[in-house]
């Protein structure tokens, strides 16, 4: 099997969400925190640039909303850190 670059950036990116979302699940991770939506943004940017290959505008909506998504959930997580060291 010969992949494209743009191939392994998707496998990549689907790792990713998949690490994520196990981290998650077995509690290793905070669903609240930074690393969770950081982890998701990279993976849906990763899935996006596979895209390059052979597009599909349903996958493209819901990686271009997982990346909006996560980075809510990164500036969120990075607000509530700031407050809790502000209070510190």
């Amino acid at each position: 099997m010969n992949l494209a670059w743009y191939d392994v950036i998707g496998l990549l990116g689907t790792l990713l969400i998949l690490a994520a979302y196990f981290l998650l699940q077995v509690r290793r991770i905070d669903g609240n925190g930074v690393l969770y939506p950081t982890l998701n943004l990279f993976g849906a940017a990763g899935i996006l640039v596979s895209l390059l290959g052979t597009f599909n505008l349903s996958v493209f909506l819901l990686e271009a909303a997982w990346i909006l998504v996560s980075a809510y959930g990164i500036w969120q997580g990075l607000k509530s850190r700031r407050e809790t060291r502000d209070r510190a």
